[in-house]
């Protein structure tokens, strides 16, 4: 039976932390901030609006927050060089391991080593808790994704843009005037 030391933070569960919008240690206050400022820049209508807005806060944000992913660069290697100060065996680098496998003393210099990156690291364990998420690579990931459902959805805009276009001229009324047909002319 597996064993998972490190608990998956809440937030994973339900997608709370992306790459591309709030990691842990982040001013939540200031990015709705920021974003409600976006929103009376653009003046969003409707929920496609509402959303292109959405995504220029979640990207201008990570932009100007980029720091954070180094911060987490440096807790997590702060964090490995704890667990090899205290001895940690390696088969605990993912935190799983198997039950029959964990030496008593072992499990104790483990949890040992986690709560001194805790004490020592605060705030900040977070982002090595949520894992991929507070990675450059997980950005990427994120970001690769997100151009993909953004090219698609493009694409159906433009799909729809032309229909839409296509049902307006066949419904207005032609500007062009109609000529006026008349009957035979009588001859004089």
């Amino acid at each position: 039976m597996l064993t998972r030391f490190n608990k998956v933070h809440p937030a994973l569960k339900h997608a709370g932390y992306s790459a591309t919008t709030l990691l842990p240690g982040e001013d939540s206050a200031a990015f709705e901030s920021f974003h409600r400022a976006l929103i009376a820049e653009f003046t969003p209508v409707g929920a496609l609006e509402e959303d292109i807005v959405a995504d220029i806060a979640r990207l201008t944000w990570r932009k100007q927050n980029l720091q954070t992913f180094r911060i987490a660069e440096l807790a997590k290697e702060r964090h490995q060089k704890i667990r090899y100060e205290k001895g940690v065996d390696p088969l605990f680098d993912d935190g799983i391991v198997f039950d029959r496998d964990i030496d008593p003393v072992a499990r104790e210099v483990y949890r040992a080593a986690e709560k001194q990156a805790r004490q020592e690291l605060g705030d900040i364990y977070q982002l090595i808790d949520i894992g991929e998420p507070a990675a450059v690579k997980g950005l990427m990931k994120e970001l690769e994704i997100k151009e993909r459902l953004d090219g698609l959805i493009s694409k159906c805009l433009k799909q729809l843009l032309m229909v839409r276009g296509v049902k307006s001229l066949s419904a207005a009324p032609s500007s062009v005037p109609t000529p006026q047909i008349s009957g035979p002319r009588k001859a004089g």
